[in-house]
């Protein structure tokens, strides 16, 4: 078992097509996990994620904020709080066009 705090874990900037978007890797392979990766998102006004899609799923909780998650679809609103279930292969976009972080957390399974 193990227990630290966040802020142990350095914040870094997200994939390439991001803007204002910093990650924090909690739970990794490295650390012994062997299925999934905890991540801890934080989106700065006027911060994106890339519109992208992938073959496996993610699930997200949203901690603070408010928000969209774009899909190809149009865009639904997200607030603190909500639970957010992106399908494999759903293309998407998660996006902060209010005036407060957004913090949230993402877990994905890992590739073996």
């Amino acid at each position: 078992m193990k227990i630290f705090p966040h802020q142990d874990i350095d914040a870094k900037n997200a994939e390439e097509g991001a803007s204002n978007l910093k990650v924090r890797w909690l739970i990794t392979k490295e650390m012994g996990a062997p299925n999934f990766a905890m991540r801890l998102f934080e989106m700065e006004p006027k911060g994106h994620s890339p519109f992208h899609s992938h073959p496996w799923e993610h699930e997200v909780f949203i901690l603070e904020g408010e928000g969209f998650v774009a899909s190809e679809e149009g865009e639904k609103k997200f607030k603190a709080g909500d639970v957010v279930f992106i399908l494999p292969n759903e293309k998407h976009q998660l996006k902060n066009k209010g005036e407060r972080t957004v913090r949230f957390l993402c877990l994905v399974p890992l590739h073996k």
